[in-house]
């Protein structure tokens, strides 16, 4: 007998649940819910069995119907519709469906499907970005999960994706995730049994690789490694030059070579053009799909890695899979606008200087002629991202970079990189070495745009930034939040500061560049939520506010000591369990997610939904009546003076409720269980 068979026990019909030994049966009613479960001990169940059969968990057989069970229309519906209840707590081709809070579509049930048959899973997930990976994956844990075949997970991912994970397992797969990396193992360890790894304590588990794959967490990890590792961005783990990704592929090279551990890569993008990284992480599924060149597959090798290896991309899922769109679209616009006349006029200057510069270069040595080209291209740009950032560019500067010998690389001034980050000051070093090579007439000329471009300030010649807030207001209206992308810093100061005079007093802008620089109000909002952050995660406790100040204190166990070359010390097992102390709270227990954010959202409209019991274990004297009289809610009992109480529209009771009762004129009856005899069908 399998877990989710149906199988007969003291003269009733059950549903066989999983659990974590053999040694023990768990049984839910075929008609109840998971809170009924009963455990049955197998040993004491054979014995017992000798003089009780009825004891004995068999398999269940049902008589098939017979001609005179045919009944009307409407009661073969009632049964019908509470058969249908009953399926959410059965055992279903997907027992996970009934405790997840989202609807999968429908390709993102292809992925289980492939997983239910293998065994152990070894799957590689390589969709196209939002098509719902996460999704799929989790999924997958769920029914496992479910079913019995796994009690512990872990989601290997980047450290910054460890909060996304977590959220996504809470509220979406109703799990109890812990996130485990440098700032929060000291706080898990504190919850951690004496003489147990916080990698065997915790259940479902989101650990930062970066984190793991070190030499001091590694060997744990892998000695209480669960039965079942999902790796997102797999790809930086393949094997590859850099010493990081060395690491991760070496961490999940251990993780697989257990055989019965199932595994899921996540990435979408599986192929960086290297072919051996590629096969570095086929490996990982199968041994021998590392040796496999993938072009060259024959049709006995594609069908087989075909089992292992799913891949599609939006336009497949729409085509092959989706009746309707299910991807949000991007709606791109172009803004336009006329450059003023004042405006038009500093871009010709601007054009015809740089040309005659180039033009009259041509005579100089190859470095200096480069110079005035890499500086030409600067100022042109410049000049047409903002004023500002062309008088940024154009201000006279002492010492400038033209006195040095070596040939400077000014393409990360001019061009946006698309390896490394990208300088967003204003491009100075190009123009000053520029100026470096020009006479001192051309030099006046330079000072003089300058000039130009400080007249130019502010939306009335600066038709562009006139425009972009148009484009501000407008969305602002619509209740978007915009962005403003900006080349330089200086043009970005600029628009904030239009902004910010222009906006409403209640529109809060922030400008984020390169140089981090705050204002007062936007340093206060920072550090808000940043302290907001550290105590959510556990490194800060927030105390009595005194005097209008709010207090925080710094959680010493959060603090790793480190020796004199920089090598962490082992876990001191009294420091890091030490018991908590005022100003800290208490762990609380662990609360459904979801069900705690519903009723946080709209509580009122549930007020006039109250339920009360009425059962015979109602024993205080006086309120089952009570609560007779609010549930038939009669004129007399409509006085304040009648002392009742409000109406009472829901009354949760058994099926002999109406037995020497009077319940008055019924609008709805809600049937939880299917009635089991006759009698109660009756009632």
């Amino acid at each position: 007998m399998n877990p989710g068979s149906i199988v007969r026990c003291r003269n009733r019909e059950w549903v066989l649940v999983p659990t974590e030994t053999d040694d023990v049966l768990a049984l839910r009613p075929l008609t109840g819910t998971t809170d009924e479960v009963v455990l049955i001990h197998h040993g004491l169940m054979n014995l017992v069995g000798y003089d009780l059969p009825f004891e004995r968990v068999e398999p269940a057989s049902f008589p098939l119907p017979e001609p005179e069970d045919v009944s009307d229309a409407a009661s073969a519906h009632l049964l019908w519709q509470a058969a249908r209840l009953t399926l959410r707590e059965g055992a279903t081709p997907f027992r996970s469906l009934g405790r997840i809070s989202i609807r999968p579509r429908t390709y993102q049930f292809v992925p289980l499907l492939m997983a239910l048959r293998l065994d152990p899973v070894r799957l590689f997930i390589a969709d196209d970005v939002g098509v719902g990976k996460t999704i799929e994956a989790l999924l997958i844990a769920r029914e496992l999960l479910d079913r019995g075949e796994i009690r512990r997970l872990c989601v290997l991912c980047p450290p910054y994706l460890c909060e996304q994970w977590a959220k996504e397992l809470a509220e979406k797969f109703d799990l109890d995730p812990v996130v485990i990396r440098s700032g929060t193992v000291g706080q898990l360890e504190r919850q951690t049994p004496i003489g147990k790894s916080i990698y065997e304590h915790f259940p479902v588990q989101v650990a930062s690789i970066d984190f793991v794959k070190t030499d001091r967490n590694r060997h744990q990890f892998l000695q209480f490694c669960p039965e079942l590792v999902i790796v997102d961005e797999a790809h930086g783990a393949a094997d590859a030059q850099g010493r990081a990704q060395q690491e991760r592929h070496a961490l999940l090279r251990e993780v697989a070579k257990k055989p019965d551990r199932h595994l899921i890569l996540l990435t979408a993008t599986p192929h960086s053009g290297i072919e051996d990284a590629f096969r570095s992480l086929l490996g990982l599924v199968r041994p021998e799909f590392a040796e496999w060149t993938v072009r060259d597959l024959d049709e006995t090798q594609r069908i087989e890695l075909a089992r292992h290896f799913v891949q599609r991309t939006r336009a497949d899922i729409e085509q092959h899979w989706e009746a309707a769109s299910c991807f949000p679209r991007r709606e791109p616009a172009d803004e336009t606008y006329e450059l003023s006349g004042p405006y038009r006029q500093l871009f010709e200057r601007t054009y015809d200087f740089c040309s005659e510069i180039v033009r009259t270069g041509q005579h100089l040595e190859e470095r200096k002629r480069r110079v005035r080209y890499w500086g030409a291209l600067a100022l042109l740009r410049c000049v047409m991202s903002s004023p500002a950032a062309a008088i940024a560019a154009l201000a006279n500067r002492e010492g400038s970079l033209l006195a040095e010998e070596e040939e400077t690389e000014f393409r990360p001034f001019v061009f946006e990189s698309a390896d490394d980050r990208t300088d967003d000051e204003s491009p100075t070093p190009p123009v000053e070495a520029t100026a470096a090579t020009l006479a001192e007439a051309d030099r006046r000329r330079l000072r003089e745009l300058a000039r130009l471009a400080e007249e130019l300030r502010g939306a009335t010649h600066d038709t562009k930034l006139a425009r972009a807030t148009e484009v501000v207001q407008h969305l602002l209206a619509e209740g978007f939040h915009p962005i403003l992308w900006c080349r330089y810093v200086a043009t970005a100061e600029y628009v904030a500061a239009h902004l910010r005079a222009v906006l409403p007093a209640e529109t809060q802008v922030v400008c984020v560049t390169g140089r981090l620089g705050l204002s007062g109000e936007e340093y206060g909002c920072v550090l808000d939520g940043l302290l907001d952050l550290l105590v959510r995660h556990g490194l800060l406790a927030r105390l009595e506010p005194v005097d209008d100040h709010q207090l925080y204190q710094l959680d010493a166990a959060c603090l790793r000591w480190c020796l004199g070359d920089g090598t962490p010390p082992p876990p001191d097992p009294l420091y890091s369990r030490r018991a908590g102390s005022p100003g800290y709270a208490a762990p609380s227990r662990a609360v459904n997610a979801f069900f705690q954010r519903f009723y946080e959202i709209d509580p009122a409209s549930l007020a006039a939904l109250e339920a009360r019991e009425h059962t015979a274990q109602v024993v205080k004297p006086g309120e089952r009546e009570r609560r007779e009289r609010r549930f038939r809610w009669e004129a007399q009992d409509q006085n304040k003076d009648a002392g009742v109480g409000r109406r009472l529209p829901y009354l949760v009771c058994s099926p002999t409720m109406e037995l020497g009762v009077d319940i008055a004129d019924l609008e709805l009856v809600h049937l939880r269980n299917v009635p089991p005899t006759p009698a109660n069908y009756a009632q």
